[in-house]
């Protein structure tokens, strides 16, 4: 098998990524997204694809890079000089060709990287979910273009109960719907298996680090050991290729340690979503620091170099973030 390559096109995404985002006029964007999940919870984006990638870039008026729309494309500048042009892509909920659905918009515990618990969001019900995909299937172009159901969720009440509520609304997608459905919920002692047995196909459970004493800092109430025993579970159950995990880039760890978390989930079969921390309005922490394109790039070819080593496969993943690759540099198709 080859090993990892790195084109002019990925270096231009990991540029565009360590930005964060773009100047543009957003009358000229048609759909905005804003992600009701993550850290990137609450902040204005869109969609750009060029030359085979996609990257998800928010607007950003004080950005370096400055975006406009020429004919039917967008060119990419940085102050007169050319990047790259491309054009807008739609998301059909969240993300491109995903139903990606966020279910609680709020969170009991509080992660000092997250604005999810300062944004005061809604809560869906399994009858919004439903209806929210019976209104993108309506639409012929969406409909057309959707390839997967995905659902994330905050805590409201607690990691049981939500569990339960996200299994019962997966239950009636799957009675519905002919489509993989992908899910993202923080794990309890029988998640992985009522979720499993509701009838998701894949499944993230978020370690956020791997640095332990970052975690404890970051992240009070939540248990890291506890997390990757059920990564190690999910993959007993939902297979290899099926489980995956976000690793925060930038909240003041080094690269060896993520080096290190990378091989420690790669080994039991998880493969991880190295996602560039945002340095959120509401979320002003020290040490949070977004990091440059260079880093990106180097930890996205050792993590392809170890997928590749321990025969995982991220292109293999149907649902949520590795197929989106908005967010991140992703091996066997960024890297």
């Amino acid at each position: 098998m080859n090993g990892p390559t790195t084109d002019r096109n990925t270096e231009i995404k990991a540029f565009l990524i360590a930005e964060g985002g773009v100047d543009i006029d957003e009358r000229v964007l048609g759909r905005i997204t804003t992600p009701a999940s993550g850290p990137g919870a609450g902040l204005k984006s869109f969609f750009f694809r060029f030359n085979g990638h996609r990257v998800r870039l928010g607007v950003k008026h004080d950005s370096r890079f400055k975006a406009t729309l020429e004919g039917e494309q967008v060119v990419i500048r940085d102050h007169s000089k050319e990047i790259v042009r491309g054009y807008l892509e739609d998301a059909i909920a969240h993300c491109p060709e995903q139903a990606f659905i966020t279910v609680s918009e709020i969170c009991i515990f509080d992660c000092s990287f997250c604005p999810v618990p300062l944004l005061g969001g809604s809560i869906k019900d399994q009858k919004d979910v439903e209806t929210a995909i019976s209104r993108i299937l309506a639409d012929p172009k969406l409909a057309r273009n959707l390839r997967a159901i995905a659902l994330t969720s905050g805590v409201r009440e607690s990691p049981q109960r939500e569990v339960e509520l996200i299994a019962a609304i997966i239950r009636a997608l799957r009675e519905k719907y002919d489509l993989p459905i992908g899910v993202s919920v923080y794990p309890t002692p029988n998640s992985t298996q009522l979720l499993k047995d509701a009838g998701a196909d894949e499944i993230k459970y978020n370690v956020e680090t791997t640095d332990h004493q970052l975690f404890e800092s970051m992240c009070p109430g939540l248990s890291l050991e506890f997390i990757i025993q059920a990564l190690k579970d999910a993959v007993e159950i939902f297979g290899r290729n099926k489980v995956f995990s976000n690793i925060l880039v930038g909240l003041g760890e080094d690269d060896d340690t993520i080096i290190t978390g990378m091989e420690e989930l790669i080994e039991i079969g998880v493969i991880p979503i190295l996602r560039a921390v945002v340095e959120h309005p509401l979320r002003s922490k020290k040490g949070l620091r977004r990091p440059n394109a260079e880093r990106l790039l180097r930890l996205a070819r050792k993590e392809r170099e170890l997928l590749d080593r321990y025969g995982l496969r991220a292109d293999e993943a149907k649902t949520m973030c590795a197929p989106c690759t908005g967010c991140d540099l992703m091996p066997h198709r960024d890297v």
